[in-house]
């Protein structure tokens, strides 16, 4: 399974690359700002996609617009819960920072 990771602060990103690894997964990214996140949404060829919601000042909705539209599912991570989500969005999953590697493991294997 090929997962693009949009999140903005490097620590994190390099922590659930690793949880992603562990999970047998190929990891993409990160993308680190709204504008990259969406051209590596239109891009990438990834399976599933985990979106920070807050990227340096922006958002990762408009990269979860263009990975609906794709057909790509997804998953949030955020600090701020479901409320935090776009009212549209929030049909995806929404893990919380830090993320339980237990937790994101569910969220894989139910996109498999």
């Amino acid at each position: 399974m090929r997962v693009l990771i949009v999140e903005d602060e490097i620590m994190v990103a390099m922590l659930v690359e690793d949880l992603l690894t562990d999970l047998g997964c190929v990891v993409t990214g990160p993308a680190v700002s709204a504008e990259s996140a969406v051209e590596a949404a239109r891009r990438e060829d990834v399976d599933f996609a985990l979106l920070d919601v807050n990227l340096d000042g922006g958002t990762s909705f408009a990269a979860a617009d263009v990975l609906r539209a794709r057909g790509v599912p997804f998953a949030f991570v955020t600090g701020y819960g479901d409320q935090g989500v776009r009212a549209d969005l929030r049909d995806a999953p929404i893990l919380s920072k830090p993320v339980d590697p237990k937790h994101l493991a569910r969220t894989i294997a139910a996109a498999r």
